[in-house]
């Protein structure tokens, strides 16, 4: 085999990628690159990272919670994590920007930004609850173009990236292809939210309610968990009143790469909403429809 063949190959996977198109200086080939490149240190330091929280979590009756400004709960594994997960980032690429739930913003110079959640459902991860992540969105000119969720105690990880699909990969074995539902009925939908009391922190308790009204299921599989499940085909709704940059981050690459939608409650496709409405995408109208009284 030639020696140039295996550089070939990669070249022409790189060309099918969607939304990606080379011009005459190979900026956007060498984009495409970049980008893969970074999303696959995400997922090795996404999973090592989740190998940290499982340390803490088997082991609580070592470590004690402290609340932050806003009241949510935090604990060294939340800091311990992002800690790892910044150091992992700043020496393989020291000139992107990093943004973290935890510590203070890094800037950098190379137009990428990286959105860190250490433990989301950190409520979830103090109580013995399996259903926390790790959470890893990769942002570049104002788009999120890769995005990795790890669910350590699940053993679960899904990771995306702009045209390169969504996958799901269970006890590190082979990754399987995300596909959402193809439920096209409301009324037949499961509804998943983090925790319903939050609605009533944003005067929003009454789109929630029409919401439940309306569909056949309703369950707080919530945090990054619940974007999973609707990633993976096994719910067709999770929704957010309130969200930070850095739990948004990963799910709109995520959902859109598997045939859903991720959008803010008006429709728009963007991870700084401050909000969320992820769907199978066949519902996600009439979901919002709902939410915003237009039926």
């Amino acid at each position: 085999m030639s020696p140039l063949r295996p550089y070939r190959a990669q070249f022409l996977i790189l060309l099918e990628v969607p939304g990606f198109h080379i011009d005459v200086s190979g900026r956007c080939l060498q984009l495409s690159i970049t980008m893969q490149q970074r999303l696959e240190h995400a997922k090795i330091i996404t999973q090592q990272a989740g190998d940290i929280t499982l340390r803490y979590f088997y082991h609580a009756d070592t470590w004690t919670i402290e609340s932050k400004d806003d009241e949510s709960p935090v604990t060294a594994a939340d800091r311990e994590t992002e800690l790892f997960l910044r150091q992992q980032i700043a020496e393989r690429f020291p000139d992107d920007a990093i943004f973290g739930e935890e510590f203070s913003d890094t800037e950098g110079s190379t137009g990428y930004r990286w959105f860190i959640d250490p433990i989301d459902g950190t409520k979830s991860f103090i109580h013995g609850v399996p259903l926390y992540s790790v959470l890893i969105g990769l942002e570049y000119g104002g788009q999120c173009v890769g995005g990795v969720i790890a669910l350590p105690a699940l053993r679960e990880l899904v990771w995306a990236g702009s045209g390169l699909g969504a996958w799901h990969e269970t006890n590190r074995c082979a990754p399987q292809r995300c596909r959402v539902s193809e439920c096209s009925q409301v009324s037949e939908a499961t509804l998943l939210t983090s925790e319903v009391p939050t609605f009533d922190k944003c005067n929003r308790r009454e789109a929630y309610n029409r919401l439940e009204k309306s569909v056949r299921l309703v369950r707080t599989w919530g945090d990054g968990y619940g974007y999973v499940l609707v990633a993976t085909g096994r719910a067709e709704m999770m929704i957010d009143p309130i969200m930070s940059d850095w739990d948004a981050a990963p799910l709109q690459i995520i959902l859109e790469e598997s045939g859903g939608r991720f959008t803010d409650w008006q429709g728009n496709a963007t991870i700084f909403g401050k909000e969320g409405v992820g769907t199978n995408g066949i519902v996600h109208d009439e979901v919002l429809d709902i939410l915003t009284k237009k039926t």
